[in-house]
């Protein structure tokens, strides 16, 4: 892989990194409730899921899964479910929140494994790593170091992107003076966790 090949996938998936979706919204609902170290938790919990599908995508089952529709149907609807069940949760807690609260009642244990189910029960993200992948590999070289260059930028990135949402977060949580407007935030928040749900369960299998 040259290094102007490799300069089109870092642009690629950048962009598609700052695409707001589930990941950046449980990335600021975090940084916003638990500040930076429970940010730092869920964003480690994010790359776990996604290094996972990376693994997956590189063994092969990323074909499994772009062809299957049963596999797809059934990871579609509990991530879907899941993103909904997150949107509900934030959703009643507006008006009563308390951050120091909820960084004592949520360890960062807990916040990096729920990280680590909202990016594993995304199938749409090892659909598309499976089609974008074999785009930039080199057919002639060797396999497993293209797909550990490729997977180590896809992590880097959407590493420095998530602490880019995080960092956003806490200057927004920085306006935030009282109980009403932290119950709006969640309220938005909820909404779109819902609404990523909803739009998960819309996919349709290619």
């Amino acid at each position: 892989m040259s290094f102007e090949w490799w300069c089109t996938y870092l642009i690629t998936t950048l962009i598609l990194s700052l695409s707001p979706g589930s990941g950046a919204i449980n990335t600021m609902t975090t940084a916003i409730s638990h500040g930076y170290r429970g940010a730092a938790a869920s964003i480690s919990g994010l790359q776990v899921g996604l290094s996972i599908h990376i693994v997956l995508v590189g063994a092969g089952l990323g074909a499994l899964f772009s062809r299957s529709v049963l596999a797809f149907e059934v990871l579609k609807w509990a991530g879907a479910a899941y993103l909904v069940w997150l949107g509900i949760q934030q959703w009643r807690a507006a008006g009563a929140i308390d951050l120091k609260t909820l960084a004592r009642s949520q360890p960062r244990s807990q916040l990096f494994r729920r990280a680590v189910f909202v990016n594993l029960t995304n199938p749409k993200s090892i659909v598309f790593l499976a089609a974008l992948f074999p785009q930039f590999i080199v057919p002639h070289q060797p396999q497993a170091m293209q797909y550990l260059v490729l997977g180590v930028t896809t992590v880097a990135v959407d590493i420095l992107v998530m602490i880019g949402y995080a960092t956003l977060a806490k200057r927004i949580a920085s306006w935030l003076k009282g109980p009403r407007q932290m119950g709006a935030l969640n309220r938005v928040f909820g909404s779109l966790f819902m609404l990523v749900g909803a739009l998960l369960a819309s996919a349709r299998h290619a």
